[in-house]
């Protein structure tokens, strides 16, 4: 067998490992879901989800009553997002991830990281990263969101805003 055909055994043999630990990888991610939300984290999660599975009901469950402009109802909350869109990423591809959390007192912050992908080209990953913080608040036994640049109707917390 020549020595230019072994470099080529081993390259082919080589691009189907990378396929076969491509695929296991992808096949062991954990699925996206609902969790327990009796921490920020889950609340920020379970809140993000929701949105993304168009359950607006949820996601406004998690919105603090404490927002200065607080949807009146289910269908305001839902005009605001589709009014926002660009924070909410509606028609966006997105994956999401908690990166962190602190919790002082009856405040906390949950660091978001989100990664957006789009078509790429030959110089480009196809993907920006993109880090976020999301406030919540202790409301009575329950953590609720009461602030956030992504995914947060803008109108919310400016006074002068008027959301609906």
């Amino acid at each position: 067998m020549k020595s230019s055909d072994k470099v080529l055994i081993g390259i082919v043999v080589g691009i189907v490992l990378l396929i076969v630990v491509a695929l296991v990888v992808t096949m062991n991610r954990p699925e996206a879901g609902f969790v327990a939300d009796d921490n920020p984290e889950g609340v920020v999660n379970n809140y993000l989800f929701a949105l993304r599975e168009e359950d607006y009901e949820r996601a406004y469950s998690y919105l603090s009553p404490n927002v200065y402009h607080y949807p009146r109802s289910v269908s305001d909350f839902r005009l605001a997002v589709k009014n926002n869109s660009y924070r909410f990423r509606t028609g966006y591809d997105v994956e999401i991830s908690i990166e962190d959390s602190t919790i002082s007192g009856k405040r906390a912050t949950v660091t978001v990281q989100e990664s957006r992908f789009y078509g790429g080209d030959l110089f480009s990953s196809g993907q920006s990263v993109y880090s976020f913080d999301m406030e919540l608040e202790l409301y009575g036994n329950d953590w609720k969101i009461i602030e956030s640049y992504y995914y947060f109707a803008y109108c919310w917390t400016n006074i002068k805003s008027d959301c609906y």
